[in-house]
């Protein structure tokens, strides 16, 4: 596309990571399959940059399918290359490793995603890194837990069970001054609402499962870099050995291409079955920075152009097993893992008890939701059932 930089997010996801006229005229990358590629000849073979990972060279580095798909997400993020992995976790995963050696100190959000805090409890720790983690909004203070090892800072926000919203320029502003890098996870952001090189994140990873891909039919996880550590990360994906099926990669393409009509509809049935919620007598509190009132309102409405259509509702006190009867009754919500697809979830939670620098206590029962696109009507006359049922159960 010609000149990029005047193009708005709509436009270029509707247009990155294509080139028609390369591919007979098709509208869509096509799916190339395969393992082994040839060379001409025995000069050609031997003299591949090993460190050139944008050049068709063997099927685990990718195809012009998972090209396109890379190319596509970083425009749309404002980064300056991406990778694609088999999931959202592989992505954190390869992130963090980039980051990671004997002796070396990483700085955790309390808030992170419950497989990101494993893997460093389980694999990092074992390898000799230490792990240290700072409550949310610590903002600029960062820099009080910032060490001569540190490598590394670990952002999520908003953090995807207790949407605790963080200052990350600030964050950025005193790692960067230390020589740290700033990693954030921003599957809630996604590239559309959110451009996290434009607010000093260095890597992002996103969950593709998500709102990227939109339709609950692919695993996927996309990690977007500046020009300063795309290759330390892209080595380490490929040491890892990580690869993504063209399939998946096409899939996922196909579901960048109506983010933004998605995300603008999910956002607005969210609002509206939010500002439902508040107003119920079983509600003690409904947690969703897009919200006025949340305590991450104002960062969200600074960094962010718009929020996701996953948020948190405190419910009064109750019965673990009204609260499942709650669940159970709900015929338009579904009960499942994940988010960011075309059908409205609903989980029980209790982040609590994976806190270690930060206490949370929200005062009663934790539900998260998923808002899909279903009618929010619809979805308000099945919350409301549900909540009769828990009233009745006690």
């Amino acid at each position: 596309m010609s000149d990029k930089k005047a193009l708005k997010r709509d436009t270029i996801a509707t247009h990155a990571g294509r080139d028609p006229q390369r591919y007979g005229g098709l509208v869509n990358t096509p799916v190339f399959r395969g393992s082994t590629v040839l060379f001409p000849d025995v000069k050609t073979y031997e003299g591949r940059d090993p460190d050139d990972y944008k050049v068709i060279r063997y099927g685990i580095y990718g195809t012009p399918t998972t090209f396109a798909l890379e190319e596509a997400v970083a425009e749309l993020e404002g980064g300056h290359a991406a990778v694609a992995l088999p999931s959202g976790l592989a992505a954190i995963v390869a992130a963090l490793a980039a980051f990671a050696h004997t002796g070396a100190h990483l700085l955790v959000t309390d808030s992170v995603y419950w497989p990101t805090r494993n893997f460093c409890y389980r694999r990092l720790r074992a390898l000799g890194v230490a792990i240290e983690y700072y409550d949310p909004a610590i903002g600029a203070d960062i820099g009080r837990l910032i060490r001569p090892e540190t490598t590394a800072v670990f952002c999520e926000s908003p953090g995807s069970l207790t949407f605790d919203m963080q200052d990350i320029p600030a964050i950025a502003a005193v790692a960067h001054a230390k020589g740290v890098a700033v990693l954030a996870d921003t599957t809630w952001g996604t590239p559309y609402f959110f451009r996290p090189f434009e607010h000093g994140v260095d890597i992002s990873i996103h969950a593709g499962t998500k709102y990227i891909a939109g339709q609950w039919d692919v695993l996927m996880g996309i990690v977007v870099t500046n020009d300063q550590h795309w290759l330390r990360l892209r080595r380490a994906v490929a040491d890892y050995g990580y690869c993504v099926s063209p399939d998946d990669c096409y899939l996922a393409l196909r579901g960048l291409r109506t983010i933004g009509v998605r995300l603008r509809q999910q956002q607005q049935n969210a609002i509206a079955i939010a500002r439902w919620l508040q107003a119920r007598p079983e509600v003690l509190r409904v947690i969703y920075p897009a919200l006025e009132g949340d305590p991450g309102h104002a960062i969200w409405k600074r960094d962010f152009s718009g929020a996701a259509s996953l948020f948190g509702v405190v419910l009064k006190p109750a019965s673990d097993r009204a609260v499942a009867a709650l669940i159970d009754s709900l015929r338009l919500f579904g009960i499942g893992s994940s988010w960011g697809g075309f059908e409205s979830l609903a989980i029980r939670t209790d982040p609590g008890k994976h806190r270690s620098a930060t206490r949370w206590n929200p005062g009663g029962p934790l539900l998260r939701l998923h808002i899909g696109l279903e009618d929010p009507d619809d979805l308000i006359a099945d919350l409301e059932q549900g909540l009769a049922r828990l009233r009745q159960t006690g």
